[in-house]
């Protein structure tokens, strides 16, 4: 019951071809290649993209979004810092609570 069972390994099915054998073979010299003629480049037209342009009113929407980001991380990022500032009080709190209790119950049994 206890005693592990060790797979046993499948045997091949189908066909099973032998490893291909590779020959060496000897290079004849040939008649000298003549060489391709010389490609010219032909021009590439630039790409035709359209230019940005900035009118009044999406230089306006861009600064209004941009002060936008920044006032939200701010707001973020000052709430994390009053958080942590209250999780900081709370355990000084708690600790002269602790302290205090430790005291009165050392003064009482002496």
């Amino acid at each position: 019951m206890f005693r592990p069972k060790l797979p046993t390994m499948p045997q091949p099915t189908g066909l099973v071809s032998p490893p291909a054998v590779i020959e060496p073979t000897s290079i004849t010299p040939g008649t000298p290649a003549t060489p391709p003629a010389p490609i010219t480049p032909t021009p590439v037209p630039a790409p035709t993209r359209p230019t940005v342009q900035l009118t009044p009113g999406t230089a306006l929407a861009l600064i209004g979004g941009g002060t936008t980001v920044v006032l939200v991380v701010g707001a973020v990022l000052v709430s994390l810092l009053l958080a942590v500032a209250v999780t900081g009080a709370s355990v000084a709190v708690c600790a002269l609570v602790i302290r205090s209790l430790v005291n009165t119950d050392a003064k009482r049994h002496r």
